[in-house]
């Protein structure tokens, strides 16, 4: 058993989890993953991940904001509704919020707008800022820029870029979130190379369950569904590429995901 995990990245609130979300938990528990962070991706869904937390105390917290998919339907009211869930200890950042360029569900002078205003409320609130980057990395990090001096911590959750924008978030202090696309023979083993370099200080780890299984995985689960026990095959994958140990990835992994968000889940200590 690997020491204790936190996932910083599960979308429990998802339809794929409706069914069977007790047992998910419990495989988490017995794989070792002694906290989650449930993505808020609208409103609504952020609503309903802090419902999540409220009901499971010891094991997960949340964040609150609206992904860059959904920022066409933001408005005044969507920022005002965030910054009330934002008042409950259980959501620990602002997010997860951003660019996507790749998908352009909402158009991009959208994503902009409600990305910067995101970000302001995150300085207000003195929250960390949880953020998705997707073929938007000069745009993004312009905007990162502009609010940064004033940003308590960020993190770029599911990085998938290249060393480059490795590089420029790592020059702006801000964190990178690893998960199983760096196990992805197809498209993902330059992230093998890359997080070599991530110093330890601002590496964490994270399965954005339903998504992205780790293509590691032998045998895979017939469902073909992510879910938060599968960190250990990130973890491993993490480790083999840095020349450490999975106790050592997991245990500077852990203690960095709790100082970011300020969670002290069971089974670890304090920091």
């Amino acid at each position: 058993m690997p020491p204790p995990l936190i996932d910083i990245a599960a979308n429990l609130t998802a339809p794929a989890f409706h069914a069977d979300l007790a047992p998910v938990l419990a495989r988490a528990r017995a794989a070792s993953v002694v906290a989650m962070i449930v993505a808020g991706s609208t409103v609504a869904d952020s609503a309903r991940a802090l419902e999540l937390c409220r009901a499971h105390p010891d094991l997960l917290w949340c964040t609150a904001g609206v992904h860059p998919h959904h920022a066409a339907t933001c408005d005044e009211h969507s920022i005002a509704t965030l910054r009330r869930l934002a008042q409950d200890d259980r959501v620990v950042a602002i997010g997860e919020c951003g660019l996507d360029f790749f998908r352009d569900l909402s158009p991009r002078p959208v994503q902009e707008h409600w990305f910067a205003a995101q970000m302001q409320l995150a300085c207000d609130l003195g929250l960390p800022l949880y953020m998705h980057e997707r073929d938007a990395h000069t745009r993004f990090l312009a905007r990162v820029k502009e609010h940064r001096a004033r940003l308590s911590r960020g993190v770029v959750h599911c990085f998938t870029g290249d060393a480059a924008a490795a590089r420029a978030y790592l020059d702006l202090d801000l964190h990178l979130g690893i998960t199983g696309w760096i196990c992805d023979e197809r498209r993902g083993v330059h992230l093998q190379e890359i997080v070599k370099f991530i110093p330890t200080e601002r590496l964490m780890l994270e399965t954005d369950a339903p998504y992205l299984i780790p293509r590691t995985m032998l045998p895979k689960p017939k469902s073909g569904r992510n879910e938060p026990a599968f960190l250990p095959w990130v973890l491993d994958m993490v480790a083999r590429c840095r020349g450490e140990s999975e106790a050592t990835v997991a245990a500077n992994a852990t203690r960095v995901a709790q100082e970011f968000f300020g969670i002290v889940p069971g089974g670890v200590s304090a920091t």
